[in-house]
């Protein structure tokens, strides 16, 4: 089959990092020391030629592309320094941003100082869409959750979800048609789509277990809560726990159970739900800030805007939280207020920009997980299953 080269793919690369991958001489040793490369998903050295060749389809095409976590392995042992690792991460925020037609993830990705222009736009218009539907403060009659009405922050949250959602679902399609298709399944083959659900969101995902297992396994001289794998799990368990507890205390609401703010003891289930994911997502952030101001991994050396911005923004959103929720227990104060109109600022940010940032990075990365752990049924079962579409 005739291939599509395109010339200037390398040097539209290097817009999203700092990619040397030209220096790469293809002696494969990267693939060699990778721990999640195999025959079958032979990676970093697949992409590295990819891109030296011009094959830009062939690269967001590849699954392996979001199978990576960047240990930084294949970077600190290349004879060019050709830091693949980099690379890797680099083309995955090209191929995020090939996948989102409105070309905001380019960007945010590629120019630091209009991303700020952006960012404080859009910050101050949410700021203001709350702020003119204020009540004037009162610390004597009006509750925290009054300030801004509870309606609103409510029905603005669905709007902007279901905004995210159609805005996200063009690039899932998109990755997933072009990763499905590579994969080559003949036309008809049955295909385990069940069992792979399990094996790539309750193994991989949540369990993070080739990460675990396998990227930190030469990281005997770190305790377990200090390995980048559980600094990045407790970004993840606290995203997806406060995501869930959000729901589930909107779905009281709706229900007439509780009103929007109200006490409710510290071990209530769905408050203990939230301070718990909350202090996850604290621990997460604040180590993944730390380590990249101290550059004490090779993955932390380059951090670019995105991954700044992207971070700073979910340890904003769980400072100012917990802020909140002490407000909650303690007698009114106008700082309060503040705090309340800060937090629906970030998160609103935060929610907004996600098919653009790395939290794209987090579904496309699933999507190939899924994908990886699919695989044809036994001889047995492949006549009661779902054949695979060509």
């Amino acid at each position: 089959m005739a291939e599509r080269v395109n010339p200037y793919f390398l040097k539209e690369l290097k817009k999203y990092g700092d990619v040397r991958i030209e220096e790469c001489f293809n002696c494969g040793n990267c693939s060699a020391i990778c721990p999640l490369s195999t025959e079958e998903d032979n990676f970093p050295r697949r992409m590295n030629r990819f891109a030296q060749l011009g094959l830009r389809d062939r690269l967001l095409a590849s699954k392996e592309l979001w199978l990576c976590y960047y240990c930084g392995e294949c970077t600190k042992t290349c004879p060019r320094q050709a830091d693949p690792g980099e690379y890797m991460a680099s083309a995955r925020r090209y191929a995020i941003a090939s996948y989102d037609p409105t070309g905001l993830a380019k960007l945010l990705y590629t120019s630091p100082v209009l991303s700020v222009i952006f960012l404080l736009v859009l910050a101050v218009a949410i700021g203001l869409f709350f702020f003119q539907a204020s009540a004037p403060m009162d610390l004597q009659t009006l509750r925290l959750f009054e300030f801004i009405p509870s309606a609103l922050i409510h029905n603005a949250g669905i709007i902007a979800g279901v905004v995210i959602v159609l805005a996200a679902l063009v690039g899932m399609v998109s990755m997933w048609r072009r990763t499905f298709q590579a994969l080559g399944y003949p036309k008809g083959t049955r295909l385990d789509w069940w069992g792979a659900i399990w094996k790539a969101f309750g193994v991989e995902v949540l369990g993070q277990l080739r990460y675990r297992k396998d990227c930190e396994s030469s990281a005997v001289n770190k305790p377990w809560y200090a390995q980048k794998w559980f600094i990045h799990a407790s970004m993840l368990w606290g995203f997806l726990g406060l995501f869930v507890a959000t729901a589930l205390n909107y779905l009281l609401e709706l229900l007439s159970v509780k009103a929007t703010g109200t006490w409710v003891p510290l071990w209530y289930p769905i408050r203990l739900l939230g301070t718990v994911s909350g202090l996850f997502l604290l621990y997460g952030t604040s180590l993944a800030l730390l380590r990249r101001f101290r550059k004490d991994d090779t993955s932390y050396e380059k951090s670019t805007f995105s991954d700044w911005t992207f971070l700073a923004l979910m340890w904003l959103a769980g400072v100012t939280g917990f802020l909140l929720e002490i407000a909650v227990y303690l007698p009114p104060f106008a700082w309060s207020y503040w705090m309340l109109l800060a937090h629906l600022i970030v998160v609103g940010e935060l929610l907004l920009l996600a098919p653009f940032s790395k939290f794209a990075h987090a579904v496309y990365r699933s999507i190939a997980l899924y994908l990886w752990t699919l695989k044809p049924l036994p001889e047995s079962e492949q006549a009661s299953a779902p054949a695979a579409a060509d």
